[in-house]
C-alpha cells in the first residue's frame, strides 16, 4: 500500500481551466494563428472588450483571406477596421 506522502508527490500538475469564455477563445487564437509574445495580451483584450462572434468572424476571415506566417497582422487589421 502507497503511503499517503507519495500519492501527493506523484500527483502531476494541472493547467487550470480558463475562468470565462473569451479567454478560451482568446487563447485558441494565440495557439490558430501563432500570435507572438508581444502581442498576446492584445487578443485577450479584443477578445474580451469585442462580441463573441464578432471575434470569430474576423477569425474565419484571416483564416481564408490571409497567408504566410503575419495572419495574425490581419487579424488585428480587420479588428481595427471593423470596430464596434
Amino acid at each position: 500500500m502507497q503511503q499517503i506522502g507519495d500519492i501527493f508527490q506523484n500527483k502531476a500538475p494541472q493547467k487550470k481551466a480558463p475562468a470565462y469564455q473569451w479567454q478560451d477563445l482568446a487563447l485558441r487564437i494565440i495557439e490558430e494563428l501563432h500570435i507572438p509574445n508581444f502581442k498576446r495580451n492584445s487578443v485577450f483584450k479584443v477578445c474580451k472588450d469585442y462580441d463573441k462572434n464578432f471575434v470569430e468572424k474576423c477569425l474565419d476571415d484571416t483564416k481564408e483571406l490571409a497567408e504566410g506566417k503575419d495572419k495574425w497582422k490581419y487579424f488585428f487589421k480587420l479588428v481595427a477596421d471593423n470596430k464596434k
